[in-house]
């Protein structure tokens, strides 16, 4: 931690700022998780000490909760699942994942003290809770957690007060940190890491975080890696600067990124981006043709529209139903393209949905085309090296190759090869696959340009021989990224 020093932010309370100057795709720090849990629906699907997705997981024999890929693992996560495999076994089924989290801290807490290792910058009593600052809904169901955690709580271990047990679920509540899968594509559980809670929000900040699963495959434990998430610089940071990452989505609004930091993490934004509501014209803006712009009531009513057919599209694409989901985007892409910018936001989202489920129904050329358009309007919104943009821009080369559109699917591919490259790094999983797609793609389009007949003979002969699998179900790859910090639901 010698990259960093705390100190305090004007305005925000304490922070971190940068104590030597850093560039783009620099690891300022990594910070191993005081504790961490698989989230409850995924309980049987994701290992809970390598938190990888497999097919085949060996349930604990005694808790008959958790569950892991080998023997490997489970001896690996044993040191965390110990006392919570006899606590889940005496209770008789085993308790929300924001009470197996408390649980897991403070049995931690108990053994090792309130400082766990040498790198540590702060303890849990020093960090904010917000109790105080909740809502009278979120404070019932808070209640509920703690009440339940008291029954959880095994009487062989250390008693706390109420305040202690409250304060670590206030912490946890807006400090908990989204853990991915090992691609980085799907949040999986939550875990808290202390020092990270110290890095403030800006909307359109100079870090990104990304969890760096480590090595948990030696058979032998002393040779693996902890689970840590890294934080990465996205550019050039000075000495002395601020560090920062986005709590938020920057495709929202800036009235709608601060309502969400308000009621989600307890604070008023005031980074430049929402004081000088920077691009937000280009999100709700009307499309302009030959220096011709449509009307403010055309772009109202457009905008209205889009927003009434994305209700009725998340509730098709819920229930599964996918033809329908395509059937509502088009005829709300039909209606509004014409008038929306490309940048607009409501349109963006119709974009990506048909791209995204058009790949799932195996229809390649429809959802290149859509991919390419998202793409090109996030390019005009997002930072540069914005990691969301990095996925949609990976998507879209996939889209762009299944559809044996060589030439911009290399393009596609290149390009959010040189993103990931900043913000997940050269070893993380993700980017080793885009090295390969990457690499194929390269040498396809050599053949291209040497025989386009010859290219696309062998491309259908490949087809044939291979018979197409059908895709995985869509989802959106980039939520994950979009939303570091765990929000309970």
């Amino acid at each position: 931690m010698e990259n960093v020093a705390v100190f305090d932010s004007p305005g925000k309370g304490r922070g971190l700022k940068a104590t030597k100057e850093f560039w783009a795709g620099d690891v300022i720090f990594s910070e191993p998780s005081l504790a961490a849990v698989v989230f409850d629906s995924l309980a049987e699907r994701i290992c809970h000490s390598c938190f990888r997705r497999q097919d085949k997981l060996q349930r604990c024999g005694q808790c008959k909760f958790a569950h892991y890929c080998d023997r490997t693992c489970q001896r690996a996560g044993w040191a965390e699942h110990k006392q919570e495999c006899g606590a889940i076994k005496a209770h008789g089924k085993a308790p929300n994942e924001n009470i197996r989290l408390v649980a897991r801290i403070m049995w931690r807490l108990d053994k090792e003290g309130s400082v766990v290792s040498d790198i540590q910058l702060t303890t849990l009593e020093e960090l904010e809770d917000h109790i105080t600052d909740m809502q009278e809904d979120d404070l019932k169901e808070f209640k509920v957690d703690i009440h339940n955690f008291l029954d959880y709580w095994p009487r062989s271990s250390k008693q706390h007060t109420i305040d202690v047990i409250s304060h670590v679920f206030g912490v946890i509540n807006c400090n908990g940190f989204t853990v991915s899968d090992q691609r980085g594509l799907q949040a999986v559980g939550v875990g808290l890491f202390p020092n990270l809670c110290l890095v403030n929000h800006d909307c359109w900040p100079n870090c990104t975080v990304i969890l760096n699963h480590g090595n948990q495959s030696a058979v032998n434990t002393m040779f693996h890696s902890q689970r840590r998430i890294e934080l990465r610089s996205l550019g050039k940071i000075a000495e002395g600067e601020e560090l920062t990452v986005s709590y938020v989505d920057y495709l929202n609004l800036s009235e709608e990124r601060r309502r969400l930091l308000k009621t989600q993490y307890f604070f008023d934004c005031t980074c430049e981006h929402c004081k000088n509501h920077t691009k937000d014209d280009l999100k709700m803006a009307g499309r302009e043709v030959d220096e011709v712009k449509p009307s403010d009531e055309q772009v109202k009513e457009a905008t209205d529209f889009c927003f009434e057919r994305l209700e009725k599209m998340d509730k098709a694409r819920l229930n599964g139903d996918y033809h329908e989901v395509v059937k509502i985007c088009r005829e709300c892409i039909e209606k509004t393209e014409p008038i929306l910018a490309d940048t607009h936001i409501y349109l963006l989202r119709m974009w990506s949905t048909l791209s995204e489920v058009q790949a799932y129904l195996q229809y390649f050329d429809d959802a290149a085309e859509y991919a390419r358009k998202m793409v090109e309007g996030y390019m005009k919104l997002y930072h540069p090296n914005n990691a969301a943009l990095g996925m949609a821009a990976m998507r879209a080369g996939v889209n762009h190759w299944q559809a044996g559109l060589i030439e911009v699917g290399h393009g596609m591919i290149c390009k959010a090869y040189a993103i990931l490259m900043v913000t997940h790094g050269p070893t993380h999983p993700i980017t080793k696959d885009l090295d390969a797609m990457r690499m194929q793609t390269e040498m396809e389009l050599r053949m291209f340009k040497q025989n386009e007949y010859i290219y696309h003979s062998m491309r259908e002969a490949a087809l044939k021989n291979k018979p197409m699998t059908m895709m995985h179900e869509p989802k959106s790859v980039e939520e994950g990224i979009k939303n570091l910090f765990h929000r309970r639901k």
